[in-house]
């Protein structure tokens, strides 16, 4: 890979890319791009459960692994790397309206991807909860939006705090991939939650 990964810049934005409305869409299901739009990797599917991120160089970079458990719907993504080592993880309680993504890096922080509210478009990284904490510290943001209203594609511009470890920020990348998947699931084509 040349120039810097989709891993070690503060904010790259991870979004649907554009497409016809005309004709059938057969490219990768999201993009991780800079903030100016230069394309760092892409993210590919086989079914529901297997996603594929891709350097644009068409080198592997991360396996994604979606689990869904009975107990009240409770869905986990797990990240896996060229050598087959879990290189992160991430949770809801639901699919339906996911307010809260729990987040664990390679090294086993604990961090949490949270709305205010159902209709928030901003999402706030931190290590404790919002909800139970009064000031949690911030360590990054997730900022939603429609990119095309007509077939409502999604944008996340995602910003980490300076601190962060690419390794750290791989897991909160791969996390808003995640909070994409659930929704948006591959192949449906109803409103986001």
């Amino acid at each position: 890979m040349t120039g810097p990964g989709p891993f070690e810049l503060e904010a790259v934005v991870v979004g649907q890319p554009k497409r016809s409305r005309w004709r059938r869409y057969t490219g990768p299901a999201l993009a991780v791009s800079t903030v100016e739009g230069t394309p760092l990797a892409q993210l590919t599917h086989t079914d529901d459960t297997y996603f594929l991120l891709t350097a644009m160089s068409g080198e592997f970079v991360v396996r994604i692994e979606r689990s869904v458990t009975s107990q009240v719907g409770r869905v986990g993504f797990h990240f896996t790397d060229a050598a087959d080592r879990e290189v992160g993880t991430a949770g809801a309680h639901g699919i339906v309206k996911t307010r809260q993504l729990s987040l664990r890096t390679e090294q086993g922080r604990q961090l949490l991807l949270t709305r205010r509210s159902h209709i928030s478009v901003e999402w706030v990284l931190t290590e404790t909860d919002p909800e139970r904490s009064p000031a949690p510290e911030t360590l990054g943001r997730v900022t939603v939006s429609t990119v095309d209203a007509w077939l409502g594609l999604q944008r996340y511009v995602v910003e980490t705090a300076p601190r962060l470890d690419a390794s750290e920020r791989r897991t909160v990348v791969l996390s808003v991939i995640c909070l994409h998947l659930l929704r948006r699931p591959p192949g449906e084509r109803t409103t986001p939650a």
